[in-house]
């Protein structure tokens, strides 16, 4: 059955040509218009995810006489345990040290700029970036090293690595400075030093006092339900955590409203893809009524004409379902790097550029070819 069904379209090389084309620009269309629709889709989740919508913050309560309540020295660590949390990193505050850019400025004029321990993995938990030198990596952050924030380098009028600043009793020197830090602001007024050397040589007593936690997407809230608990399980009053950003719930609105702009243009894609197949397969019917009606008079029954006529609009449909598929993607990656966005070409849409094809082409195929079966022999013969 599948080499007579082939055989109709061997024959008939441009109008198979034709008719392929259209089911493959309608294919490709549904698959374009999904692709590009993803990637959209991904380019929108990159720019969000730059505004923390999966970032939270947790610090300790103040009281009512201004006093703050101290958080564990293992917070961090007790929050990496948390299965949907990406990354955790904290920064404490080293009252007692001061920033002077030398040894000559008066006691006193710090330009207001604060001093905070900070672990190695806070830049990456905050989406932060350097502007020149480095961050405080492992091998630096035991040694009186320090990193600047934007707006602390230009009030002390600093800019590049291997000066030395003093910083309490000790001279540290600078290794970087960072770009300003939208998702923590008050890291651009500080300057960082590692954990350990806060310790070691500016009296640090150890305790975080803020706290900075990226979870998965999809579970913010759960993570946000159970932080304060996980953070200060005798007190979690103590710990006031931060809501999750606005953009999170703009995410969920633009994800919906995109699933929902997908799903119906690409119906609409492969209907039109599917009357593109029966028309043709209707078109085909009339004009081989002669074949129709030979191969009744030598004895082909009526399952065996709808069997063909079935058969050729499935591969039509495949040969038009692969082509649009792969034009599809072409286009859908084309757009996207013109654009400058990731290329995202979900694998359920190519699968229904293929699949949904065939399945709409024997539905479109079918009555075509039950009105080829029910031909008599001396009507096929005589012509349309």
């Amino acid at each position: 059955m599948i080499r007579l069904g082939s055989t109709g379209l061997r024959t008939r090389p441009l109008r198979v040509f034709l008719s392929a084309l259209g089911i493959a620009i309608g294919v490709a269309a549904m698959v374009a218009v999904v692709g590009i629709s993803a990637s959209g889709r991904s380019e929108v989740d990159r720019k969000l995810d730059e505004l923390g919508t999966n970032v939270l913050r947790a610090a300790p309560e103040e009281s009512a006489d201004g006093a703050s309540a101290r958080l564990p020295k293992e917070a961090v660590t007790s929050i990496r345990r948390i299965g949907p949390v990406r990354q955790a990193a904290a920064t404490g505050a080293v009252d007692s040290a001061k920033v002077y850019r030398n040894e000559h400025i008066p006691i006193g004029r710090t330009s207001s700029v604060e001093v905070l321990a900070a672990g190695h993995g806070l830049l990456p938990a905050v989406g932060g970036r350097v502007r020149t030198g480095r961050w405080l990596g492992t091998a630096t952050e035991e040694y009186p090293t320090v990193v600047l924030g934007a707006e602390a380098a230009r009030r002390l009028d600093v800019h590049t690595p291997g000066i030395r600043l003093r910083l309490g009793d000790t001279w540290f020197s600078l290794v970087g400075v960072l770009e300003p830090a939208p998702l923590a602001p008050e890291l651009d007024n500080a300057a960082l030093v590692g954990w350990s050397a806060a310790r070691a040589y500016l009296a640090f007593d150890g305790h975080p006092s803020t706290l900075y936690v990226r979870a998965e997407d999809s579970q913010v809230k759960a993570v946000r339900g159970v932080l304060a608990a996980t953070v200060h399980p005798e007190k979690p009053s103590a710990v006031v955590v931060s809501r999750p950003s606005d953009a999170l719930a703009a995410r969920e609105a633009a994800e919906s409203a995109l699933t929902g702009l997908l799903l119906g243009l690409g119906g609409v894609a492969l209907i039109v893809g599917g009357v593109g197949v029966g028309n043709t397969m209707v078109i085909s019917v009339l004009e081989r009524r002669p074949e129709i009606g030979l191969r009744r008079a030598l004895g082909a029954t009526s399952g065996q004409i709808r069997g063909q006529f079935v058969t050729e609009a499935l591969l039509l449909s495949a040969l038009g379902g692969l082509g649009g598929t792969v034009l599809g993607t072409g286009i859908t990656g084309a757009y996207a790097t013109a654009r400058g966005w990731p290329t995202q070409v979900p694998v359920w849409a190519t699968a229904a550029g293929v699949g949904v094809t065939l399945l709409i082409g024997a539905l479109a195929g079918l009555y075509p070819a039950v009105r080829a079966g029910r031909m008599a022999p001396a009507e096929a013969l005589a012509g349309p």
